[in-house]
């Protein structure tokens, strides 16, 4: 019998069980990762932003998270500006992260 509704997939994450070890890694290459403060002023001055659905601090949490294959996907997203890099108010290296990101990530 049909409803007219299904049960979806669970999008939780288990933040127990999700490997960090790259965001590890890019906070060793770049020690400024872990200086940003979420203010967004990265994401309002993207310019990929303005012509995909990139998001900095979104790519961040998802390092944070260990879900690396999406971070891969969003980093490659990245046109490499420095705008972001420009306006950060903590001067937060921000090429330097998104290059280790996808170096990283690469399958």
């Amino acid at each position: 019998m049909n409803f007219g509704y299904r049960i979806n997939q669970s999008s939780m994450i288990d933040l127990d069980r999700a490997s960090k070890d790259i965001a590890t890694q890019v906070l060793q290459y770049e020690p400024s990762f872990a200086a940003c403060i979420g203010c967004g002023a990265c994401t309002a001055t993207c310019s990929a932003g303005r012509f995909t659905p990139f998001n900095l601090r979104r790519l961040q949490l998802m390092m944070m998270r260990g879900q690396t294959d999406k971070a891969h996907a969003e980093a490659g997203k990245c046109m490499l500006c420095g705008k972001c890099q420009l306006i950060c108010p903590r001067g937060i290296n921000t090429r330097n992260i998104l290059l280790a990101i996808h170096r990283l990530t690469t399958p």
